[in-house]
């Protein structure tokens, strides 16, 4: 089992929502947290977090995920200014929300940096010093819209299909070659951070908008318990039933469940 206690726990998109609530819970359980965030605003109020739950003097770097440069230079920092990593978790995130022909080719590409190809690189620069070490866990903060398509969430859901199946693939790696290693991987519905703000949902007691601070428990058990996928709320274990039918049939359900017009008012982080 992996421990939260006496571990150094590295967090991206660490300056709000997710990556504030797991820091700080992190941090109460005996985790020395490692921030990274593009913002330093937001930064700075994780490390207020982080001291409030008793943990000490979180270390802060603002780092672009969306760069490869970016990340391997301030990974070789943190190697140096704090030393190994025992669990890395991939959170930070972005979403554009809108139809597919009404987003830049810009706005694409850093959803899939930063969503999808991050993955790839932060796990490149810390996972040589945990197999050395022969310990380490790698955390993936996908989403429910890594197993079903959404309007208005192409390149979003692209990318978090992209991150389901690099830490599947990942999982799978390691019990081959490095079985000390582990790897969890986070599908929830839409959660209350504000990242999607003004989404909607047809049926509340069967998809609900889920709660940040009970995310947030259920994530940092997930690690503790080494399971290796986690999956909010339960109704979405039942897509890929749902996938066995013929497309028609599989869109009648998603439109009946309200899931292609949750987008509909979406406004996002203000």
């Amino acid at each position: 089992m992996s421990r939260i206690e006496g571990s150094t726990i590295l967090i991206t998109g660490a300056g709000s929502g997710l990556g504030r609530g797991m820091a700080a819970r992190m941090a109460a359980r005996g985790g020395r947290l490692v921030l990274w965030d593009i913002d330093p605003r937001g930064l700075e109020g994780t490390a207020e977090a982080v001291r409030a739950a008793g943990g000490g003097e979180p270390a802060c770097y603002v780092c672009d995920v969306s760069s490869r440069e970016a990340i391997y230079e301030t990974a070789g920092r943190v190697g140096r200014e704090v030393g190994p990593v025992d669990i890395l978790i991939n959170n930070a995130g972005i979403v554009s929300g809108r139809p597919f022909l009404e987003c830049t080719d810009e706005q694409v590409e850093r959803t899939m940096r930063v969503n999808a190809m991050a993955l790839f690189w932060t796990a490149r620069a810390f996972l040589p010093g945990m197999i050395e070490r022969r310990r380490g866990h790698v955390v993936t903060i996908a989403s429910s819209a890594g197993f079903v398509g959404v309007a208005r969430l192409v390149d979003y859901c692209a990318s978090k299909w992209a991150a389901v199946g690099f830490a599947e693939s990942l999982r799978v790696e390691f019990r081959k070659y490095h079985p000390f290693l582990r790897s969890t991987v986070v599908c929830p519905y839409y959660i209350n951070t504000g990242m999607f703000e003004g989404v909607k949902t047809r049926f509340p007691w069967l998809l609900p908008i889920l709660d940040k601070d009970v995310v947030v428990r259920r994530i940092v058990r997930a690690i503790e318990r080494d399971r290796a996928q986690l999956v909010m709320p339960w109704l979405v274990r039942t897509v890929p039933l749902v996938k066995f039918l013929p497309p028609r049939a599989q869109d009648w359900i998603f439109d009946f469940l309200g899931i292609n017009h949750s987008m509909d008012d979406f406004v996002g982080r203000r």
